[in-house]
């Protein structure tokens, strides 16, 4: 594995990174001054609360060592060799915790909680807002220092900025945005040389570009290629759809969407009958469902978000049209948009039935709280429903697992220095995860993780989660699993661009 070399290297960049910090603030002004990065909207797995996604990324293989007990108390073990360790880890926190979409700074920051209080044997932390909050596990406190990126660039890029330059933090963690993640990692991270962990921003881009790939940018949280490849493979494989006619919006999501789609269900066989893409919000649906129809699509997929979806399914719920219609599953804010949509179309309440018929699914999710069955995702569940009043959403097993890893490399660095902690995380197979045991491990060639996902067909929402799920429709049990390897972007394909 090399983690020696890793670790050299990493240390090195260390050793420079508080001559770069001089530098930042000049070098930072002067980027904000004059960037403008879009309109803070998902960006695929930024919040890609997109319904209609479905991908993947990574191959590899990387572990860490052998298996040693963690200190840290309930179930915890880290893997390579065990160390007492004793310090204080800060951390910078970047999410967005105000306006429309501050629930995908929730789950981020509520999963990475949970992922730190399961390592100490307790309960996570209460709702938390921008500020500092100190986690305690075993003998190292977590210092996290919350900032609010309003799910955009430009905060998100001045909060990293002062996190690095005025407070010295060890590490950053977050983003929901996407281009707000992009931007921290060419404009903070790559300067200063401080380690970054992603997540849930889900733009395969991150971990699959060399413009933002590198041996301190980190990501347990899936993405848009996870969900595409994952979800392409299931109708290839699991279905009798031999033509299929590929939707999505016209940015970075839904053509990463798109695109992944499109490579895997060719690899596999299946015709692609046609491609368009729209503008956020379109409406016009009837004649493009038309024209799906008229090319003899067997299936289609749409690459949207909640600003897209209702408008699409309710023309297709409204219409007579012989395909279905595949995606992923995303987070309640697009559940409750679209189980409000199937109700005014379908007629209310929805019934097993009436949401069969529609022939919409199955769908591909990252992680709902019951598509996995485990004793590690049997406490997450529990202690964080008892905690936030809400079942474990999409983001937040990528975002557990994030805080999981970070606690497993310092106890196997031994150490509570940013630049150890990464090189230890090279390659790591993270011990405990709402996945199960040992059910994300880090691609050497990209530090993306890879994981399971899971396939499930929409279903009413059951009488035992209506007080802690707020949509009408919820995922069934799972119909498919999709492994790791095959769900991420292999290492010699020719979309990774990143070779580390």
């Amino acid at each position: 594995m090399a983690v020696s070399v890793v670790s050299l290297i990493i240390m090195r960049e260390h050793i420079t990174r508080r001559r770069a910090l001089k530098s930042l603030g000049v070098a930072g002004a002067a980027a904000l001054a004059g960037c403008s990065d879009g309109d803070g909207t998902p960006t695929g797995g930024d919040g890609d609360d997109g319904g209609a996604d479905t991908s993947a990324d990574g191959g590899g293989d990387g572990t860490d060592g052998d298996a040693a007990t963690d200190d840290s108390g309930m179930n915890g073990t880290a893997t390579g060799t065990a160390s007492s360790v004793s310090g204080e880890v800060t951390i910078g926190v970047l999410q967005p915790m105000s306006g429309n979409l501050s629930y995908y700074g929730q789950q981020g920051l509520w999963g990475f909680l949970s992922g730190l209080a399961y390592k100490a044997g307790a309960d996570p932390a209460g709702t938390v807002g921008t500020g500092e909050t100190t986690v305690t596990v075993g003998d190292v406190d977590y210092r996290l220092l919350v900032r609010d990126t309003e799910f955009a660039a430009d905060p998100a890029q001045l909060a990293a900025t002062s996190l690095v330059r005025d407070d010295g933090v060890d590490m950053l963690f977050g983003c929901s945005s996407s281009s707000a993640a992009e931007r921290v990692i060419g404009q903070v991270v790559s300067q200063a040389q401080v380690p970054f962990v992603a997540g849930p921003a889900a733009s395969a881009a991150i971990t699959s570009s060399g413009d933002y790939c590198s041996d301190l940018v980190f990501r347990a949280s899936e993405n848009t290629a996870m969900d595409a490849r994952s979800g392409g493979r299931y109708v290839a494989n699991e279905t009798d759809v031999s033509r299929v006619f590929l939707f999505g919006a016209d940015y970075s999501f839904g053509r990463a969407v798109v695109n992944n789609y499109e490579s895997v269900l060719q690899d596999n066989g299946v015709e692609i009958v046609g491609k368009r893409f729209v503008e956020q919000g379109y409406a016009e649906w009837d004649g493009l469902l038309d024209n799906a129809e008229e090319a003899g699509a067997e299936g289609i997929v749409g690459g949207f978000t909640v600003t897209t979806l209702p408008n699409l399914f309710s023309s297709f719920l409204s219409g007579d049209y012989s395909y279905r219609a595949f995606g992923g599953f995303a987070t309640q804010i697009t559940n409750q948009v679209v189980g409000n949509t199937m109700e005014s179309v379908l007629g209310s309440p929805l019934t097993a039935e009436k949401i069969e018929d529609s022939q919409l699914g199955p769908f591909t999710t990252r992680y709902h709280w019951n598509q996995y069955d485990n004793e590690i995702n049997d406490a997450f569940v529990d202690s964080y429903t008892n905690t936030y009043e809400v079942v474990p959403d999409l983001f937040t097993s990528g975002t557990f697992t994030a805080a999981s890893a970070i606690h497993q490399a310092v106890q196997t660095s031994g150490s509570t220095e940013g630049a150890d902690i990464a090189g230890a995380m090279k390659g790591m197979t993270v011990a405990d995860t709402p996945k199960g045991a040992d059910g994300y491990t880090f691609q050497e060639y990209n530090n993306q993780a890879r994981s399971e996902m899971t396939v499930a067909s929409p279903v009413p929402t059951s009488d035992e989660y209506a007080d802690t799920w707020g949509a009408s429709i919820m995922p069934g049990e799972p119909q498919a699993r999709i492994s790791g390897e095959n769900a991420t972007i292999p290492a010699d394909s020719p979309d990774m661009n990143c070779s580390l």
